[in-house]
């Protein structure tokens, strides 16, 4: 459930550029998932308004990709399935979720190798997520 470590001087978090790349790619994701079609299965599991579900997703990667950890500074422990229990989430919104995070790798041009060494990562997150 963490972000591969992609050299030993230099996190994922850093690799990506940090704050400013984070959030960005959360916004690009958060995007995609609004006007692609083909993201309207996990955006019905999201409230109308994205703005509490960016800030979230964005604190939580800033740790899982080893920057600063904000989500447990304002949340606590992440317990992410126990948060997405209520949801459901089987294959077809697993692989949708990664598909949204994939595009949105491609948008930002994130580097290949660290794109596909967090799409590793992202996908045994996201498996274990499945509760349906």
């Amino acid at each position: 459930m963490t972000a591969p470590q992609t050299s030993p001087e230099t996190t994922p978090y850093e690799r990506l550029g940090g704050e400013a790349a984070v959030r960005e790619l959360v916004d690009r994701f958060y995007d995609l998932m609004d006007l692609e079609t083909a993201y309207a299965g996990i955006r019905k599991l999201h409230p109308p308004a994205l703005d509490e579900s960016r800030d979230k997703l964005f604190w939580f990667l800033s740790g899982w990709l080893g920057g600063p950890a904000l989500y447990a500074e304002k949340k606590g422990h992440p317990m992410l399935r126990a948060r997405h229990l209520p949801y459901a989430i089987g294959i077809d919104e697993r692989d949708q979720w990664l598909r949204c995070m994939s595009q949105a790798m491609d948008d930002l041009e994130v580097d290949p190798g660290l794109q596909h060494a967090l799409a590793k990562a992202f996908f045994g997150t996201a498996d274990w997520m499945r509760n349906r």
